[in-house]
């Protein structure tokens, strides 16, 4: 049995399955994953809840599978959100230094951080996260801590993430009505990429893409701060309708086939090779061209990649991943996925691992528990940061400070 004190649970709820990951925080603040749990996901749609109860039923059957394994009592969870509503921008906040000595404090970053986030939203959405970036003191960038230097005007610039709250608010609202406490609330692309990226890797540059089965998540790192996030309503149920449209054959079928006969790049050796799918006596049914199902797949994906290149491109962000590109979620198990990325994005792609941190080996090397996992990171970094400040469940403004950037 563990210290309840040091447990941390991230819960992710995901269009395909619904994944609670239980770490322990060791006392060096390390995180160890003790126990996992999860379940098919049959009422969230493209990230969203479109099902309370289906869902409510899914979480509480994950959550009793975690604490078995973990022999644990959980009574909170950091909870990821996705969903095309959720979008992310860089904002700057000015302010000046008043003080005689123009010696700047504390107060003043605490003025130009709340300048920073006081910003025009659609009125039916609120914050998620507003991460720091850099300060810049009388126009002189890069700076991570101004107080106590002399200037005439500070500025920061922030990346702010914010999405519509009563979406936000179903999800949170089902997992208290099971009798827990949620910690806080954290976008899904943002707690992969904690639970993928080293400090060098951030430094240098990197964009870590969450392939889930409803939506796409990206976040692009560079100077050791986040510098853009997007979500795409695009992800492996896609391709699994494309498959289904496209060689007429039942959903689950097409699940099926993607599953085993699928690829993101065309394999030439299946030029000509088909299939003969069967009904449930085993009678041949209809015949199914391999090389025409590749394709229907490499096409959906290589559209994905290219929305999000050009996404890059306009943000100016290309030149900034010397890092290279990691991938996770279900979609990273695709074959041939990283090469068709490396071919779109014109740049290293590889299959994420997660890094320091400890456990089940069984969820550390699967790249569809990434979320989750982080999740469970971004719990074990606030709790060894924790400044007192009221959680975003409690008031839904509040902010992610310089932990993400490391």
């Amino acid at each position: 049995m563990f210290d309840e004190s040091s447990i941390i649970v991230g819960l992710e709820i995901g269009t395909s399955k619904i994944c609670a990951v239980v770490g322990e925080q060791g006392a060096d603040g390390a995180l160890n994953i003790v126990g996992l749990g999860q379940a098919r996901s049959r009422g969230v749609r493209k990230g969203e809840i479109a099902d309370a109860a289906l869902v409510e039923e899914d979480v509480r059957n994950a959550i009793v599978e975690a604490e078995k394994m973990a022999d644990v009592e959980i009574r909170s969870v950091y909870l990821g959100v996705s969903g095309a509503h959720i979008r992310g921008f860089n904002n700057r906040g000015v302010h000046p230094v008043v003080s005689a000595d123009r010696e700047i404090s504390r107060d003043d970053v605490g003025d130009v951080v709340k300048n920073a986030k006081a910003i025009n939203l659609p009125a039916e959405n609120t914050i998620i996260h507003a991460v720091r970036q850099h300060f810049l003191v009388d126009g002189h960038g890069g700076i991570t801590d101004p107080v106590g230097m002399l200037g005439a005007r500070i500025e920061v610039d922030m990346h702010v993430v914010h999405g519509n709250t009563n979406r936000l608010q179903n999800a949170i609202r089902l997992v208290k009505g099971l009798q827990l406490k949620v910690e806080e609330i954290v976008s899904s692309g943002l707690a992969s990429s904690l639970a993928l990226l080293t400090s060098d890797q951030k430094e240098l540059g990197a964009l870590v893409i969450d392939i889930g089965a409803g939506t796409t998540d990206y976040v692009v790192y560079a100077d050791g701060v986040i510098k853009h996030t997007g979500v795409l309503a695009v992800g492996g149920d896609h391709v699994s309708n494309d498959l289904g449209h496209g060689l007429k054959v039942p959903l689950s079928r097409a699940e099926k086939l993607k599953l085993e006969h699928g690829s993101a790049l065309v394999d030439e050796a299946m030029t000509g090779r088909t299939l003969t799918l069967t009904n449930e006596h085993g009678l041949p049914l209809k015949t199914v061209n391999v090389e025409h199902l590749q394709r229907i797949m490499s096409l959906r994906l290589e559209e994905l990649f290219q929305i999000i290149a050009a996404d890059l491109e306009s943000a100016g962000l290309v030149d900034y991943l010397r890092a290279g590109v990691f991938l996770c979620g279900g979609g990273a198990r695709v074959p041939q996925v990283a090469a068709l990325a490396e071919r779109i994005l014109q740049m290293p792609v590889s299959i994420g691992q997660t890094n320091s941190i400890s456990g089940l080996k069984s969820a550390l090397d699967q790249p569809e528990f990434v979320t989750a996992i982080g999740l469970a990171k971004f719990g074990s970094l606030k709790s060894r940061r924790a400044d007192g400040k009221t959680s975003l469940v409690q008031g839904i403004k509040s902010t992610l400070h310089g932990f993400l950037r490391r």
